[in-house]
């Protein structure tokens, strides 16, 4: 377009928009720029699909335009034309294109100080040509009805242009596109410029995480892109050597030279705090794994003991079972106080009948939906009280005994009321979260853990009688177990036919003593499960093709806890190879071997560190049975020691008959089994 032609139609721009909008130019103030692009609203791709956002310049030129684009094509162009009239192209006053490939991001198309006439209505049209996949425009769907209106070009569905808000598509007033207008380099400030990536980096989002303790922000695969952590922070290096940190209390990162004060008091602070502990792995590259997973715990770990699962939508909830794992994993490296303040989150979250809902949120207020409860977080939280007591100093010990016996208390009497006359607990949503119909091995194999960690808990407080109630019940439990699930081979429910499970791994330390019989299983198991990736799914009847990493490490942990270091270590190499581009943990990994869903998954953070500190020393297991010295001591509330009396004693009898009823009742369960 010749010059001459631009300031002829930026003279008549403001007459074409009073005929072609209605608005008088004072009436309307500018409107520059809208950044949320939180859905992808329209495409862009090919003759039939175009899309426009109207903006009013405060100022008499434009240097460029910026639009959220998400490309997954191999190649093609982009081109963006102003416009007086959307559907008319004659009444354009600037127009670029860019080159197109795969990527995410601000996509800049330079106008060239194009000549405007501030206060009027204006119109940015991009539109894609020689694709061969996806484009699309991103914005949101919650915008201000009263902003300057989105466009959608559909041929095949609104036969041409419909502005959103009016007409066939007056439902969709909120939706608007976003963009930007002014000068160059607008979005190099935050580091979110249009970056050239391969599409099957933008699987995973968040593809890692910025912050400070328990403020994260959420990295999309894009703004990852050439980067890198400052060891030991969470603090990036970005390809052209400047540094994106979570400044102060912003909300959003900022883009700082390096050495930068603010963002290097905060490595120096993150390094600080990993030195106050004991980061596990026996190399380098071990202790950096296990460094940014802890870091990345701590940014999810919030003031008041909440944990959230991922920083992202759904995720961003706390759950008993996700957070007793990360409560453990601080525990073992050395961060107690972090882990304190998990234990006295649940607690606090505690249901009054002993159990929790599957999930709160991060306030503490409440569920957020009606999910059904999960009874395996009554095995989760005592065995992780427990293992917390293991590492804690005596003042540490004395104080928790104090503050959360009476969790431990309610969760072992409801998961040990609930075993049937089999010794099974009932039919439960476990972490597989979903509805079944018959008992599952999720449930039992942590209530096991649970049971036997709460009788060594109620051990050290002195509280004898819950000692022996719960170890009881944990005997029951594992009979039932083995008869139950063990008769069919550790299938995931009691029905046969249920298929392998990964759940099979919590019947092995550092949950439950090993078993000859669980040792074989685990092999048998992994060999079912595995997938083409070389980790696993949950179950031999999981209904995608995505392999999940926390399943895949509840067996590296399973192996390094029990002295199997080389299947550990080959565990350990397959998760540091499956991280994201800075390092982060995926939730799941795709059949093609690419981080997917969210990351940093705590729960697999979590099961890395533990695998970590468990192949530099074997992590303990509860106990599964009073210590003699405890049964032995006279304490005020003690239980009698377990000892079968002379016969003749009334207490040889009741003890004799209890036993025959319990055997009687598994012997007949195990025979209904075999049938």
């Amino acid at each position: 377009m010749t010059t001459r032609r631009r300031l002829l139609l930026a003279a008549l721009a403001g007459a074409v928009a009073v005929v072609s909008w209605g608005v008088p130019a004072a009436a309307v103030p500018a409107h520059e720029s809208q950044p949320e692009h939180t859905d992808a609203l329209f495409s862009l791709r090919g003759e039939d699909h175009a899309a426009a956002q109207t903006f009013i310049p405060s100022g008499a030129s434009l240097g460029a335009v910026g639009a959220w684009v998400v490309s997954r094509s191999s190649g093609g162009q982009l081109t963006a034309s102003v416009r007086t009239d959307v559907a008319d192209q004659t009444t354009e006053v600037a127009a670029a294109s860019v080159d197109l490939g795969p990527g995410e991001g601000w996509l800049e198309l330079d106008l060239g100080g194009a000549p405007v006439v501030p206060g009027e209505e204006y119109a940015v049209v991009l539109q894609a040509h020689g694709t061969d996949d996806a484009v699309e425009w991103w914005g949101t769907r919650t915008g201000d009805p009263g902003e300057p209106a989105s466009w959608n070009y559909d041929r095949a569905h609104w036969g041409g242009w419909a502005r959103y808000g009016a007409g066939a598509a007056a439902d969709f007033g909120g939706w608007r596109l976003a963009f930007y207008v002014g000068e160059p380099g607008r979005c190099a400030a935050d580091n979110s410029c249009w970056r050239h990536l391969p599409a099957q980096t933008l699987g995973v989002q968040p593809a890692g995480l910025v912050g400070t303790e328990g403020r994260p922000y959420a990295l999309t695969a894009f703004e990852v892109a050439g980067a890198r952590y400052l060891p030991g922070s969470s603090v990036l290096e970005l390809a052209d050597g400047s540094w994106l940190h979570l400044p102060g209390a912003a909300a959003d990162p900022a883009v700082v030279p390096a050495g930068s004060p603010e963002a290097l008091a905060q490595v120096e602070e993150s390094r600080a705090w990993l030195a106050a502990g004991t980061v596990p792995g026996r190399t380098s590259a071990e202790r950096e794994m296990a460094e940014r997973a802890l870091l990345d715990m701590r940014l999810l770990l919030q003031d008041n003991g909440a944990v959230a699962a991922a920083w992202h939508t759904i995720w961003k909830y706390s759950w008993p079972r996700d957070s007793a794992f990360t409560a453990v994993a601080f525990a073992r490296a050395g961060f107690t106080e972090e882990a304190y303040r998990i234990l006295r989150y649940n607690a606090e979250t505690q249901r009054a009948d002993g159990t929790w809902e599957a999930r709160t949120l991060l306030d503490g207020s409440g569920p957020p939906d009606a999910r059904p409860w999960q009874l395996d977080a009554n095995g989760w939280l005592p065995w992780a009280t427990w293992q917390y007591l293991q590492v804690a100093s005596p003042a540490e010990r004395e104080e928790a005994l104090a503050e959360l016996y009476p969790m431990v208390r309610a969760a072992a009497d409801h998961a040990a009321a609930s075993l049937d006359e089999n010794g099974i607990p009932p039919a439960r949503p476990d972490y597989w979260e979903s509805a079944y119909p018959a008992p599952n091995l999720g449930t039992a194999a942590p209530l096991l853990a649970g049971l036997r960690a709460a009788g060594a808990i109620a051990e050290q407080a002195g509280q004898g009688l819950d000692a022996a109630r719960w170890f009881r019940a944990a005997d029951r439990l594992a009979i039932g177990i083995e008869l139950s699930f063990g008769s069919i081979g550790y299938q995931r429910t009691i029905l046969d036919g249920s298929g392998k499970d990964s759940a099979v791994a919590w019947l092995a330390p550092p949950f439950n003593a090993m078993t000859e019989e669980v040792r074989a299983e685990l092999d048998t198991t992994w060999d079912v499960i595995v997938q083409d990736t070389g980790g696993v799914q949950p179950g031999e009847r999981w209904g995608d093709d995505m392999t999940w990493t926390p399943e895949t490490m509840f067996f590296a942990l399973a192996w390094a806890t029990d002295g199997q270091r080389a299947k550990a270590d080959a565990l350990v190499e397959w998760m540091d190879d499956h991280r994201t581009a800075v390092g982060a943990f995926p939730e799941k990994v795709d059949p093609q071997g690419r981080p997917a869903a969210v990351s940093t998954l705590g729960w697999t953070a979590s099961l890395t560190v533990l695998t970590l500190a468990a192949l530099d020393e074997p992590l303990p297991v509860p106990p599964t049975a009073p210590s003699t010295d405890t049964l032995g001591a006279a304490t005020e509330g003690a239980a009698p020691p377990l000892t079968v009396e002379a016969p003749g004693s009334a207490m040889a009898w009741l003890a004799l008959a209890a036993f025959l009823a319990l055997a009687a009742l598994t012997l007949r369960h195990h025979k209904t089994r075999r049938r």
